[in-house]
């Protein structure tokens, strides 16, 4: 099982585990996010530029788009010794959809200076199982696992994993598979019920101090709504050895209805 299939160089078919959760019969972006940074990290190894990491991920959501084959695109911005950005794209039914700029900084040996990262939640073990199907239809939301537990609305932990490929017959890295399950930081914690209050996300972006190790992620999420429309979704990153970055994402809130 996997979320996408190669169908040339640069197209990908997605599967019907990719359908989405405010439309069943649209994409999820949560596999394309880490389908771009699986590009990324291609086009990085096909470069030679393995001493590069990637430590922000910054990725804009240009609107819905349908479960229909995807052309990507990857190009470097701003090449360098030590920094480089790259971005990538893809784009479905003729229109761009998501697009990613990457910063890529090289790799060194700082062990000794480091420290300051937050405490981390109780791990999957000591999370209570949860349903996401209870809130969520689609695909992507039947292809996961979740452990939860909430503080209060819009606040809480929660453990997510799949075992779904992204790519299918193709070497994926840690990082990009649990890439492709940050977007869900949005949905998981919920401030209000999403039958009756929509809250896309137009961008995510992710710093990251290290890369993951894979399986479970955690997602230390808080939820804003702010009074004029828009809110933000902010999540300390962990995986279980401890935190690894933080992401953000803004919020475009309304009544069902008035999208």
């Amino acid at each position: 099982m996997a979320y996408f299939r190669r169908t040339g160089a640069t197209t990908f078919q997605p599967t019907e585990h990719v359908g989405g959760a405010w439309r069943t019969d649209e994409q999820h972006v949560a596999p394309t996010l880490g389908l771009l940074t699986h590009l990324v990290e291609a086009d990085r190894e096909k470069r030679g530029r393995e001493d590069l990491a990637a430590t922000r991920l910054t990725f804009d959501i240009w609107g819905p788009y349908r479960l229909e084959e995807m052309t990507a695109d990857v190009r470097v911005l701003r090449p360098g010794r030590g920094v480089e950005l790259v971005e990538a794209s893809v784009a479905c039914a003729g229109r761009t959809v998501v697009t990613l700029r990457a910063w890529l900084t090289a790799v060194a040996d700082t062990s000794p200076l480091a420290g300051g990262a937050p405490a981390a939640p109780p791990g999957p073990d000591a999370t209570p199982a949860w349903d996401p199907e209870a809130d969520w239809p689609g695909g992507f939301v039947e292809s996961i696992e979740v452990r939860r537990a909430l503080a209060g609305p819009g606040r809480g932990h929660v453990w997510v994993r799949t075992g779904h490929a992204l790519v299918a017959d193709e070497d994926v890295s840690a990082l990009a598979r649990t890439v492709g399950l940050f977007d869900l930081a949005n949905g998981m914690t919920v401030r209000a019920d999403p039958r009756r209050v929509a809250f896309p996300n137009v961008d995510l972006s992710a710093h990251l101090h290290r890369a993951p190790d894979g399986g479970w992620l955690g997602l230390d999420t808080t939820v804003i709504f702010g009074a004029t429309g828009a809110g933000l979704t902010s999540s300390v990153l962990h995986d279980e050895r401890g935190a690894f970055g933080a992401l953000a994402q803004g919020l475009v809130v309304r009544a069902t209805g008035d999208r």
